[in-house]
């Protein structure tokens, strides 16, 4: 989704050739990158503005430590920059730029000259300051027309397109099952073929303009038992295929959508950050789906710290990229050190390599 921009030193090979097929280009890069460099490319980065010397808390479970400094990961490359734009509001001209030499040092502090992906949150509008805000997604569903609705995500996605963003993190394709629950104001409906139409139009037009869509949140986050966020999900098999998955079924198949976000939630006792019957079995192999599935933020170390199936943040890495999770949001936390700790140990051979070859 990004090319690589390697810089004078960086290492060269068959991968930078672009007449070769993206398959085999793939395959030289990954044989030249050790573990670490791997790891990097399953991470992101939240760049929170701060001034010198101040620790960066995106939220309350980071309150006790110090996020990294991105000079600390460079060398390792780096997967995702995390809402450069919408974490505070920015202009887009001045988020244009700190993007731009954000990008810079990305791409200069690694061996290969890997940029990183930059997503922002879109789903009524490209979030930064001065952008249009378009109605919320109730409002698309009391309209029911899908042309409208992608006429609406073409200028959302051709606005961060040219602000240098690759990556939306829209639609919420959630079915509205208990409108106690908090979040029903970000989803379509309570219909899941109305939630379906609308999400897969303004998929389809993103998509168009350029921009990665993601899909929110796989599965069953609004259904949560009593309306309460993040609360276990009690729900059947059937009404699982026949209302909470049907729209996700048609912006894979019928949109194209490229990217995928799992859910907070657990359905019967398993948090869907670990499952890997969700993520690969269901999504992968029997939807076809074969782009890049993130993490909701921080729910990779959910898995240790609030459902309680992982010991460690290492295990929690583990259990997430064996169910199926690609990239690490919003910042590194368990894909980078614990992760490389438990490939060391041979617990998750999943990214492990033997030694890059000499640059060519």
């Amino acid at each position: 989704m990004t090319e690589a921009v390697p810089a004078p030193s960086a290492v060269r090979g068959p991968w930078q050739d672009r007449g070769l097929p993206v398959a085999e280009r793939v395959a030289d890069l990954l044989a030249r990158m050790t573990p670490e460099e791997k790891a990097g490319q399953l991470a992101g980065f939240w760049a929170v503005p701060a001034g010198p010397g101040e620790p960066v808390a995106p939220m309350e479970d980071d309150s006790h430590e110090t996020a990294p400094r991105l000079e600390e990961i460079l060398d390792r490359g780096l997967g995702q920059l995390t809402r450069v734009f919408g974490t505070v509001p920015v202009a887009a001209a001045e988020g244009a730029s700190r993007l731009r030499e954000l990008q810079g040092r990305v791409a200069a502090g690694n061996r290969f000259g890997i940029p990183a992906i930059a997503h922002e949150e879109c789903l009524n509008g490209f979030m930064t300051w001065g952008a249009t805000v378009f109605p919320s997604p109730p409002a698309w569903g009391a309209t029911f027309d899908p042309d409208l609705v992608a006429e609406m995500a073409a200028a959302i996605g051709s606005s961060m397109r040219a602000a240098g963003v690759h990556q939306g993190l829209a639609p919420v394709l959630d079915v509205v099952r208990d409108a106690r629950w908090g979040r029903t104001e970000e989803c379509i409906g309570e219909d899941p073929y109305l939630t379906g139409v609308l999400g897969t139009a303004y998929v389809r037009a993103l998509e168009r303009s350029g921009i990665v869509t993601t899909l929110k949140h796989f599965a069953g986050y609004s259904a949560s038992r009593a309306g309460r966020n993040m609360a276990p999900t009690p729900i059947g098999p059937r009404e699982f295929a026949d209302v909470v998955l049907e729209p996700f079924v048609m912006a894979v198949r019928d949109g194209g959508a490229r990217s995928v976000m799992h859910s907070y939630t657990d359905v019967d006792g398993m948090p869907a950050a670990a499952d890997e019957r969700l993520l690969t079995g269901l999504l992968r192999e029997e939807l076809g789906f074969a782009g890049v599935v993130v993490a909701d933020y921080f729910g990779i170390s959910f898995l240790e710290s609030r459902h309680r199936v992982a010991g460690s943040r290492g295990e929690a890495a583990a259990l997430a990229l064996r169910a199926g999770i690609d990239m690490e949001l919003p910042t590194v936390r368990c894909y980078g050190d614990p992760l490389i700790e438990m490939v060391r140990r041979g617990t998750c051979p999943r990214i492990s390599s033997t030694a890059p070859p000499a640059a060519s």
